[in-house]
């Protein structure tokens, strides 16, 4: 069990929707985002090469937002075990006061690379990115 995998992201001008924060289709973005580079940074070689993810599921909570020019850092990890070929992902958006004003939990499948067909997630595969906190 590790840390959570954390990244930072600043509202540009192309985020920003009518009411003055970032668009809801960014939010998904940054969740996608994150959880690719923590794949790439962390993923075993040999897993990297083998396995593909894709997303399966989103529900993401806005308790806030933020307007061009603020940033926020995100924090990703997996919460628990793999269910079959799918693994759940929590990401969490923090203002700069420290406050979570996004929340997202996500469900990913694992697919072969070469034959791109569902394959049951080892505990091997996900145990560098588990965090023991949240669910």
């Amino acid at each position: 069990m590790t840390e959570p995998f954390r990244q930072s992201f600043t509202a540009a001008p192309e985020h920003i929707d009518v009411m003055g924060h970032v668009n809801n289709a960014v939010w998904v973005q940054w969740v996608q985002d994150m959880a690719t580079a923590h794949w790439d940074a962390v993923a075993e070689p040999d897993h990297a090469r083998d396995f593909v993810w894709l997303v399966v599921r989103h529900e993401i909570d806005y308790r806030g937002n933020i307007s061009e020019g603020e940033s926020v850092t995100g924090e990703t990890w997996i919460p628990g075990d793999a269910r079959g070929a799918t693994s759940a992902r929590r990401v969490d958006f923090r203002n700069d006061q420290g406050k979570v004003i996004v929340s997202a939990l996500t469900t990913w499948a694992m697919l072969d690379r070469e034959t791109q067909r569902l394959v049951r997630v080892r505990p091997e595969v996900i145990a560098p990115f588990r965090v023991d906190q949240g669910e």
